[in-house]
């Protein structure tokens, strides 16, 4: 009785480890609320990587959504644009593991900045790390060939918003401050895999 009681309880402990999604799944806890998403690293292995690598280390904790972005000539009205996030306005200088990141281009992974997708933010190709943007809108200058940045490389797209766009659509009307910075950061307590 005993044996089969503990073949039970190891039975349980294992299929709660098991995912039951077929790809990663992540939880952005934000102090408006969670946002859920989905990664293909199918598609974009190398930024699925580093990413999981970074959210399973802790890097995100107490980290923030601290930039906003507007299309040329639109407004709050017609949501479009984007929110990012990450570490730089904390000391990621503990962190002696973030390496840059290998550029996954659109035009290799096949995927589009389309509404809620994620995407890494650079300077230049290969320069990505820790810092992600969400898309509000469909965003397709920031696909391989668009006009942003202007070396036509685009972003590395890795994975999408499940479940959260309406926390994502108020975290970009909260005030900001200058060009395109939130007046107070918007802040992320953690992100963990689902």
């Amino acid at each position: 009785m005993y044996k089969y009681f503990l073949l039970i309880v190891a039975t349980g402990i294992l299929s709660c480890s098991e995912s039951k999604y077929k790809n990663p799944h992540i939880i952005i806890y934000t102090s408006f609320g969670d946002i859920e998403a989905e990664l293909y690293p199918d598609k974009s292995p190398k930024t699925v990587s580093a990413f999981l690598q970074f959210v399973d280390s802790g890097i995100y904790n107490n980290t923030s959504f601290y930039r906003v972005l507007f299309n040329e000539g639109a407004s709050t009205a017609t949501n479009t644009g984007v929110i990012q996030g990450g570490t730089w306005p904390s000391d990621n200088q503990q962190y002696p593991f973030v390496k840059n990141i290998p550029h996954e281009s659109t035009k290799v992974t096949g995927l589009t900045h389309d509404n809620g997708i994620l995407s890494l933010a650079r300077t230049g190709p290969g320069t990505a790390s820790t810092e992600f943007f969400i898309c509000i809108g469909n965003q397709n200058q920031f696909d391989f060939g668009g006009d942003t940045p202007a070396d036509g490389e685009g972003f590395s797209a890795f994975g999408k918003v499940l479940e959260g766009m309406d926390i994502v659509r108020k975290i970009q009307e909260q005030p900001k401050a200058g060009t395109d910075g939130f007046a107070d950061r918007i802040k992320i307590y953690k992100i963990e895999r689902r």
